[in-house]
């Protein structure tokens, strides 16, 4: 049992992610706040439907991670699954290029069966982690479909194609977020970007799992209005990203990959940055923007580490 080291009143922290970069920090906070002090906004551009099912991979990547129940080796799906019944599937010709476990494809059912009912994705991404016995707050960004999709040397692809059935190999010349326009931010969100006392931008992804998020109509202009800490956590260390093609796609777009490019980005609603201890010497270039670097280490391979950089960035509601 952890004891929870903070106490702040509700929510304490709006954290903003995707992605495993995103999860493991959302973890350190999950273990330093009681369930009433954080809310996680999780990335939906990524939901997509693979063989009649809704799979929200970047929610289920949060609900397992917090569960304990997350394959550690991999970040994402679950420890110790199986996949016959994706060998199964393959046996009738159906192209299963997109990994589902066994016991994965059976979040995947009854989150389909709850939609099915008529129930919001807030709703049933509520009722599956209480079932898991999660009690922080994970919510969607949006109840409404927004669809990720990335002009390519290979044509359109939706984000999983790309990054799961093309490795990200294609080289990338633009990142849509399909239907956001007319997406409104979950009750969820809306209502803890009224109340929380800190927002954190997690180390994910600035295109593919946070860019989503903020183009949501009103999101990003509340984030700038808003009164209280503002920190992003860099997904760029030494140069290159933590994981994921975070990296590749900057280079395609012409930016430099470096986490001065991810502050540059986020300068409108970042207070403080938070950069790895290899890049100190461009903590300099960091304050020049008017944001406060903040050097430390922010590589999380254990669950120590995790606990550690979550507290550090708590410790600047101080």
């Amino acid at each position: 049992m952890v004891t929870h080291e903070w106490s702040f009143g509700p929510p304490a922290v709006l954290a903003f992610a995707g992605g495993v970069g995103g999860a493991k920090l959302a973890l350190g906070f999950s273990l330093c706040l009681s369930p009433d002090d954080l809310v996680i906004c999780v990335n939906t551009g990524d939901d997509e439907t693979f063989h009649g099912l809704h799979v929200s991979p970047d929610l289920d990547t949060m609900m397992y991670t917090l569960s304990g129940l997350y394959n550690q080796e991999t970040g994402w799906g679950l420890a110790g699954d199986t996949f016959t019944a994706l060998e199964m599937l393959g046996k009738f010709g159906v192209d299963a290029w997109f990994n589902l476990g066994d016991r994965d494809f059976a979040t995947h059912i009854r989150r389909t069966q709850l939609l099915t009912e008529g129930k919001t994705l807030s709703e049933v991404t509520a009722e599956l982690n209480r079932s898991l016995g999660v009690f922080h707050g994970i919510i969607p960004m949006s109840d409404d479909p927004v669809k990720t999709v990335l002009t390519t040397d290979e044509g359109e692809l939706p984000m999983q194609r790309y990054f799961v059935g093309h490795r990200a190999e294609p080289k990338v010349s633009e990142v849509r977020y399909v239907g956001v326009e007319t997406a409104a931010a979950s009750p969820g969100l809306q209502d803890a970007l009224t109340r929380a006392g800190m927002l954190v931008l997690c180390p994910s992804n600035p295109y593919l799992s946070l860019g989503p998020i903020l183009a949501l109509p009103g999101v990003r202009q509340r984030m700038r209005a808003f009164s209280g800490k503002k920190v992003c956590v860099s997904p760029i260390v030494g140069g290159e990203a933590v994981t994921g093609p975070a990296g590749k796609i900057m280079v395609e777009l012409g930016k430099q990959v470096s986490c001065v490019e991810v502050a540059r980005g986020y300068r409108d609603i970042c207070d403080v940055f938070v950069m790895d201890d290899q890049d100190q010497a461009l903590a300099s270039e960091i304050e020049e923007m008017g944001i406060i670097p903040l050097v430390t280490s922010t590589i999380m391979n254990s669950e120590e580490d995790k606990i550690a950089l979550a507290g550090e960035i708590l410790a600047l509601a101080d």
